[in-house]
């Protein structure tokens, strides 16, 4: 299985061997209103999802063998049952190792009406502030991420900044009227 946000640092079962993976074609972004696990729906949270292009690091989690059914059963419940934006599929992931092999991943389902798509970040820094659901906020979510990335000695700045800032830093101001310097996203001027 791929993990690259929370099945990351919390899998939710034992596994017998976790090592750094990359996800070819996809990548991280938080595009995914919570209204269970991360936020509720009068405040919904925002939490990740694979979206086409690109490549996304993260762990690969074998599943045990002893109790796959089980695992697999709570998989489904965690990622599928509640919040129900992500579709389960395998794709192949490479190991850090260099093998190739076919792994559990699951992609957001944009036609799901809780997928947010691309926000501008002040919509998104709202989400992340406001979101408290059945297993945190989605303030802890993003820093969990953050450092769990770091962890593996992987870098997101995109991420780290947005952690950051939900959590209080200064967040990008212009000055008479002058662009913002930080490499932050905004959204596009018409």
């Amino acid at each position: 299985m791929f993990g690259y946000g929370s099945l990351m640092w919390n899998p939710g079962f034992a596994t017998p061997e976790t090592q750094a993976a990359r996800l070819q074609g996809w990548h991280r972004a938080f595009c995914i209103y919570s209204e269970h696990y991360r936020g509720t729906p009068k405040k919904p949270g925002l939490i990740l999802g694979l979206l086409p292009g690109g490549s996304c690091r993260g762990l690969a989690h074998r599943l045990p063998a002893a109790t796959y059914d089980e695992v697999r059963r709570y998989l489904i419940h965690r990622e599928i049952d509640n919040d129900g934006v992500y579709e389960e599929t395998v794709r192949p992931i490479h190991l850090d190792n260099g093998r190739i092999v076919p792994a559990l991943v699951y992609l957001a389902d944009r036609s799901h009406r809780q997928f947010a798509g691309k926000l501008p970040a002040k919509e998104a820094l709202k989400l992340i502030r406001q979101g408290h659901g059945a297993t945190g906020s989605s303030l802890e979510y993003v820093q969990n991420t953050v450092r769990n990335l770091g962890e593996l000695g992987l870098r997101d700045r995109s991420l780290e900044m947005l952690a950051h800032t939900a959590a209080g830093g200064a967040e990008p101001r212009a000055a008479s009227g002058a662009r913002p310097r930080s490499r932050t996203p905004t959204s596009r001027r018409s």
